[in-house]
Parts: structure tokens; sequence; C-alpha cells
């Protein structure tokens, strides 16, 4: 049958119609991949803020030092693109790019390192440079720990936010760990009155609802000062007469302590404190005045210039003398058996692993 010319083009018509209907659907079905917006999770901050943190976190700014140092202890320095002047735990963290001050860093510089996420903490930064962050659109997340176990509490969701959950876990494991072989050392030991010195003139202590008083707890240490504030003056003649048995002192070097206690030794009234005339003086790092992870080690260093006894090696009993002096002669292996160094050295345990 013969087609006519205007049923030819009536043909072509319907079908660049139904081709173009077919692309058209696609496209609309392929869209919301080729322009979908970029990830966000929402999560609670610990003031009780809703924060949506873009996913993943590749890009992150410390505004306080021990912000920085969870970092690291997370292995997320690669990420770490900004800090501020006072982040120098570890060495590592001096080399990053300085944004200024914790109180007033630089809203410039911040903004010019695109990051996905500024770490900020509310006993050290303020609400007002949140806000202005808020006002760039720059996502910014705070913690607010006031014990140890919070500390670790807040290591471990600070992982989950960042995207690393298994490193808070191996992290506050390893510091729970640390935590309970020290108490065990000084379970029964009565704690030393201690009085903890943030500054010296005006002389400033700490309450006892801040970490550092927790830390002194945790390190058989009790705080002579019961204050409701966090940094509270204390006078001379309130700690002359409660009688610290130590003062303690935070610094980087411990160098650095001795003109503060000769100066304190040289003021009116301090010679009546027995534990400035008898130089009786804890120094430990100022890992105990940062919320991070370190402060473990703070508490350990602590308890060990407060009760040495609880860490010095007990003496060998007669029969592990005996043993030591007199061993056990090496017997043949057997014809049968099949010698390695790891069956040697199980031969070496008793069940369980124990020596």
């Amino acid at each position: 049958m013969k087609v006519s010319a205007r049923q030819r083009f009536t043909c072509f018509l319907f079908a660049a119609a139904w081709l173009s209907w077919t692309a058209t659907s696609r496209a609309q079905s392929a869209s919301p991949l080729s322009t979908a917006s970029p990830a966000f999770r929402e999560v609670t901050d610990e003031t009780g803020r809703t924060v949506r943190v873009p996913q993943p976190v590749n890009r992150i700014i410390s505004l306080a030092p021990s912000l920085t140092e969870t970092v690291y202890a997370l292995g997320l320095q690669d990420r770490l693109v900004g800090d501020t002047d006072y982040c120098d735990y570890p060495a590592d963290a001096q080399k990053k790019t300085k944004v200024g001050g914790g109180i007033s860093p630089s809203l410039e510089v911040i903004a010019s390192l695109h990051p996905d996420l500024v770490l900020v903490t509310k006993s050290f930064n303020r609400l007002e440079t949140v806000h202005s962050l808020d006002n760039l659109g720059i996502s910014s997340y705070a913690t607010d720990p006031h014990t140890i176990e919070e500390i670790i509490a807040s290591s471990k969701k600070l992982s989950d936010v960042l995207g690393v959950p298994e490193a808070g876990v191996a992290v506050a494991a390893d510091m729970q760990r640390h935590l309970g072989d020290l108490q065990k050392r000084l379970r029964a030991l009565p704690p030393k009155r201690v009085l903890f010195v943030v500054w010296h003139q005006p002389l400033t202590s700490v309450g006892k609802h801040t970490f550092i008083a927790d830390t002194l707890r945790l390190a058989g240490a009790v705080s002579i000062v019961d204050a409701e504030q966090d940094w509270p003056q204390v006078s001379l003649e309130e700690v002359a007469r409660l009688q610290p048995d130590f003062l303690v002192f935070s610094a980087s070097h411990s160098d650095a302590v001795s003109p503060t206690v000769d100066a304190l030794a040289a003021l009116p009234g301090w010679n009546i404190v027995e534990a400035v005339s008898n130089r009786r003086i804890a120094v430990i790092s100022e890992a105990v005045n940062r919320p991070a992870p370190r402060i473990v080690s703070a508490i350990e260093d602590l308890a060990r210039q407060l009760h040495p006894d609880a860490f010095m090696e007990k003496p060998e009993s007669g029969k592990e003398k005996l043993q030591k002096e007199n061993p056990a002669p090496n017997l043949p292996l057997a014809a049968h058996s099949s010698f390695s160094p790891d069956a040697a050295q199980a031969q070496m345990f008793f069940p369980g692993g124990c020596a």
C-alpha cells in the first residue's frame, strides 16, 4: 500500500514526540541523583544545641587546646586544618594554621579555611563566637565535660560525630583501664589534703564541681577548698588554718614553679603554711587543665608524687628468691615434640597467661 507524504509526516511527528517524552522522563527520574544536596546529619551537642553536621567531616577547626588534643588522640590530625594560638600539644599541633585565640578568634581566617565543622568548648569559648559562625553558615559543635567520666564520654561522642566511633571506643577503654589500675593501688590509702594553686596573687584554687577537683580525687587527694564556684579565691589565713599536706601546681616545665614557690615562701604569713616551709610541692603537667584524654597521665603523675609507696615494687618472698637463685633444670624435649619459639614460650606460662 502506498503511503502518502502527509501520512509519513504524521508518523514522524508522533515518533519525535514519543522520543522527547521518554528523554524527559529519564531526565526527571535521574535528577535527584545529579542535583542531590550535600548530606547533613543532625546531632545534639553537649550544651543542648541541635547542630547540622556535614557528612563526611573532612575539614575540622579546633578552638580549644583540649579539643585539639582529642582530635589527635582520635587519629584525625590530618583533617585538622586550623587551631588556636594556645594549641601546643602535641608538637605537630603548633604547625597547623592559627586562627587566633579561643576568646576572639579570627572569623576571616576560619572562613578562609572552609571547615566542615568547628569544635568549641563552653568553658573556653564565647557564645558570641558560636553565633557569628552560625551567621556565616559554619557548623559548630560544643563540648562541656565537668568530670573525668564526662571527659571519657565526651571523647566517645565526639568520635561518633566526626565519623570514627571505633577510635572513640578504643581511647575510652584505654583511659578506663589506666584509671582502674590506679584505683587498685590507691584503694586502701587515705587521701592527701591538698591546695591546688591556679594563681597565687590573688590566691585562686578550684571548686568542687570542676573536673580538676575530680582529678584530685582520682589521684588520691582531696582539695581543702570546698567551694561552689569553679575558681574561688582563698585567703592565706584560711590556708594557714587548714594546713594542706601538699600544694599542687601545674606547669609545662617544673622549673617554672620553683620561683613561684620561693615567692610564696617570701610573702608575709606564708611561712606558717607547713607545705610551703617544708616544700611539700607536687608539680604536674598542664594536661591537668585540659579536659582531654591526656589528663589521665596527669592523674597518674600526681598519684605517684602524693603516694610514692603505692608504686614501689613489692619485695620478693623467700620462695620467689629461692626459685630465682636455683632455677629448674632444662629438660630435653621429647623425641616426638616439634620445637618452635612459640611452643617454648608457652611452656614458660601457666594456663591463663600468668607468668
